[in-house]
């Protein structure tokens, strides 16, 4: 991987030993500082000022899109757009247009269709390129190097020059041929996922990274896997059952929950799992909550509450669910074999266990589906939001319930997808340390 260190500041340039290149942004530091060792870029914005440059410059140029200049320099042209991608033929009819040795285009990421039109053009254009996503989307295309066959790729030294940079020290430790693994879901800004795997990553010796892909639908979210090499993804809120259909194969147990929440992708086939459900069971166990012969009442119907139901029939429970959207829950009801009552008909004391997959108290400020004054100290509360007090479990500890932790739940789950990504079992303890 050749990585170019963008400077924001001079004072940055005595950090940039494992920088191949370096580049000297003109609008943000307004001179050329001196540099020995490395091959430079000094990149204008507006007026091309050759006189600026040192006696005996042999670097490259970055002109914008202003006029080519009168130079045997290496000129590299560069269109930035931070509003949107356009579409692969539109990418290839910009940069191909450029009177430039070298066409870079930056463009917005948004979706994973962005990043297919990224790759598209990246492998189609004939030139030589350098073709970057921005935003946290896009941070995939600055460790894909060789797969978007661009010349070089950048990173920053102190602080971030565009959205979606990693540092140079951690781009030149990733390489070309890291493990990349993520997770697809919307919204995402509140997720520890990253956090848990990468210290999996590290505590086992595997160079490889987690990203988060935050998008708003799933469009080429299964091509974009291919396209990137990324080796898994775990998959949350809204897609776990919407992705099944992009899948080559899932295993028994998940295509029975009908959830997928892991995918593991082996040579471009993609296969689903529910590691939830191994992240359910570690929780119960972790609480010394013995299902057999319990009732529990499940609030929710998404992914989540697929595992949740499938695991706890499966260990002797008597399952109802109940659930904001009366449709979906009366749904999974029907494909789990469970009973589905609406929320202000069901007596909680009846149950043993109540189980909240809902988003209430993570992304999602709404009313629960059962009036939380009827929980009492009979009752375990099991909450899959993780990371600080919500409404139930404040309620549940008011009135001394027992807890199930979603903490434990999530290093749980998390553990497991990456025993199946990687091999390495047993990272649940390191996990759940970074989740503390």
């Amino acid at each position: 991987m050749k990585v170019c260190a963008s400077l924001s500041s001079c004072s940055e340039k005595d950090r940039i030993q494992s920088a191949d290149m370096v580049e000297i942004r003109l609008d943000l530091l307004g001179k050329i500082p001196d540099i020995k060792n490395k091959e430079l870029l000094v990149t204008y914005r507006g007026n091309i000022d050759l006189s600026i440059l040192p006696h005996g410059y042999s670097g490259m140029l970055d002109i914008g899109e202003e006029k080519r200049p009168s130079s045997k320099l290496t000129i590299l042209a560069s269109h930035h757009d931070f509003e949107r991608t356009p579409d692969a033929e539109d990418i290839l009819s910009i940069l191909n247009k450029m009177d430039s040795d070298i066409s870079k285009g930056a463009f917005s990421v948004k979706s994973f269709k962005d990043l297919h039109n990224i790759w598209k053009a990246a492998t189609s254009l004939k030139k030589r390129h350098v073709i970057l996503g921005m935003n946290e989307l896009g941070t995939i295309t600055r460790i894909r190097q060789n797969i978007l066959e661009n010349e070089f790729t950048f990173g920053y030294v102190g602080e971030p020059t565009a959205p979606g940079q990693l540092s140079v020290t951690q781009m030149k430790e990733l390489g070309d041929d890291c493990m990349i693994t993520g997770l697809i879901g919307h919204p995402l800004s509140k997720s520890m996922s990253p956090a848990m795997h990468n210290a999996a990553f590290k505590n086992t010796g595997i160079n490889g990274i987690y990203l988060k892909f935050d998008s708003d639908n799933l469009e080429n979210a299964c091509d974009v896997i291919r396209e990137y090499n990324i080796r898994g993804i775990n998959v949350t809120i809204p897609y776990k059952q919407d992705i099944m259909e992009q899948l080559d194969s899932v295993d028994d147990d998940t295509r029975t929950i009908g959830a997928v929440n892991t995918i593991v992708n082996d040579n471009g086939k993609l296969k689903g799992y529910n590691t939830d459900v191994k992240g359910i069971e570690k929780a119960l166990e972790i609480s010394h909550f013995d299902t057999s012969c319990k009732r529990a009442l499940i609030l929710g119907s998404g992914g989540a509450a697929r595992a949740c139901a499938f695991i706890l029939k499966k260990k002797g429970c008597r399952v109802t669910i109940t659930g904001r959207n009366s449709i979906t829950a009366k749904k999974l009801a029907d494909d789990i074999d469970c009973e589905y009552k609406p929320g202000n008909s069901i007596p909680i004391n009846m149950h043993d266990l109540i189980v909240n997959c809902t988003p209430i108290g993570m992304y999602d400020n709404g009313e629960y589906p059962i009036r939380l004054e009827h929980l009492s100290k009979n009752h375990t509360v099991f909450d899959m939001v993780y990371g600080h007090e919500t409404p139930i479990l404040a309620k549940a500890s008011s009135v001394k319930a027992k807890t199930v932790s979603g903490t434990d739940m999530l290093a749980g789950q998390g553990s497991a997808s990456f025993e199946l990504w990687t091999g390495q079992k047993d990272q649940f303890e390191i996990m759940r340390r970074v989740l503390e």
